[in-house]
This record gives C-alpha cells, sequence and structure tokens, in this order.
C-alpha cells in the first residue's frame, strides 16, 4: 500500500494544501507564484500528458517520484535531483531559546526572498508564504535565518526554506528554527518531516541529531515543457 509521503505534492493539494490547489482529480500543482510543484494521481504517460496541457510553456516545474522513471515527451528533463526523506517521528521536548523567533509576515517577503536567494534552500516565491508558519530570527532589522512550512500531505507537515545568512552561521540559529517549527507541528496533531539532498552530509547530520529518521530517497526532476509539441 502506497504511503503518504510516497506522493507528498499530489497528497497535498488534495488535502492539506487544498486551497492552494489548482488542476483536475488526476492532475494537480500549485500556483506558480507560491510553488513549482506538481502531482499526479499516478505517475501514468496520460496524466503526464494532461499536466502538459494545463502548464504554462517555458516554465520548469518540480515532479517527487519514490523511485527513478522515465518522463517521455512532450516533457523534457532539466535535472534529476536525489534527495531524503526524513520524519521525525519523537516528541520534541521544551528547549530554551535564547534568541527571539518572530512569525514572519507579508511585509517580511522581500528580506525572505533575499535570504533564500543568498542560501538557495529551494525554491521561495513571492506568495510561498500561503503555505504558513514561517518564523525568523533578525538581528536588529535585518532577517538573518527563517524556516517555514511547506506541504501538508494529510496529517504531516513538510519543514522548509530552513536557512541562515552565512555571517551568521554558527550561532544555532537553524537548530532553533527546526526545534521551534516541530514543537509547532506537534501542537498542531501533526508529524514533520522534511527533504534535504542526499549528497548534503552536513545538513543530513544536523538533522539527524535533531532526532529526524530516514524514511526513504526520493528523485526530484525538474521538468520543462517542449514548445515543439
Amino acid at each position: 500500500m502506497e504511503h503518504i509521503l510516497d506522493n507528498p505534492v499530489y497528497n497535498a493539494l488534495i488535502s492539506g494544501n487544498k486551497e492552494l490547489s489548482n488542476g483536475t482529480e488526476n492532475a494537480k500543482h500549485f500556483a506558480n507564484d507560491v510553488a513549482p510543484f506538481v502531482g499526479l494521481k499516478e505517475a501514468t504517460a496520460e496524466n503526464f500528458e494532461q499536466l502538459y496541457h494545463m502548464l504554462p510553456s517555458e516554465s520548469t516545474f518540480a515532479f517527487f517520484s519514490p523511485t527513478e522513471l522515465t518522463i517521455a515527451h512532450p516533457w523534457e528533463v532539466l535535472n534529476h535531483l536525489k534527495c531524503l526523506q526524513m520524519v521525525y517521528n519523537t516528541v520534541m521536548q521544551p528547549v530554551m531559546m535564547d534568541v527571539r523567533i518572530i512569525p514572519l509576515q507579508s511585509m517580511h517577503v522581500p528580506q525572505m526572498i533575499a535570504l533564500t536567494q543568498l542560501t538557495k534552500p529551494g525554491p521561495f516565491f513571492a506568495n510561498t508564504i500561503e503555505f504558513g508558519s514561517y518564523h525568523g530570527i533578525f538581528e536588529g532589522d535585518e532577517l538573518v535565518a527563517m524556516a517555514g512550512n511547506r506541504m501538508h500531505p494529510f496529517h504531516y507537515t513538510e519543514i522548509s526554506a530552513v536557512c541562515c545568512h552565512p555571517a551568521h552561521s554558527g550561532k544555532g540559529y537553524a537548530r532553533m528554527l527546526l526545534q521551534n517549527q516541530i514543537r509547532l507541528i506537534q501542537q498542531n496533531g501533526n508529524i514533520a518531516f522534511l527533504h534535504v539532498r542526499a549528497d548534503n552530509e552536513r545538513a543530513v547530520k544536523v538533522y539527524k541529531d535533531l532526532g529526524f529518521e530516514l524514511r526513504s530517497e526520493v528523485s526530484i526532476y525538474s521538468i520543462q515543457k517542449l514548445i515543439s509539441f
């Protein structure tokens, strides 16, 4: 039986992120200014073609798969990224925070975009904040670290956009923001999970030290419509 997290994008778009969903019963996607993620009920050629006809040309999208697969014409595969999917299955104990963690709002979006463009934690656009529960750490008026939620497939909540300005690394900000996110997710009765590049050994170690467990490997395909089709 397929696990909810084997198809996180599609399952998020029919459950916790339903209000951000576009598409049909078999092929769904987020708005381009929220996230470039697409999901299929089943990864069939027919559903990929259905998805093709509902998306704009010359844009890039990300498709998550629990196994490696061949995505054929009319799509062009630009990149194949191997990631690890990790889940937090234990209870987060209360943690003393020695810095102030601030809920981020729409007025902070320019700083959030600037920070993610600098640190590259993953796609972050003008309305990505609509996923909710973004929190950050400021030094003065400058946002120097942040983390938030992204996909919400049923009773799971993905932690994403975990990043820290290089000038402020080594202060434990990312760890504190992760702990804060886990606590908030568990308070809502959900289970925290995340995706990390398989070759990012430093981040994987941090997540394991915090208590995240490896659930599976995930293939993320960056795909684009072939205009000639």
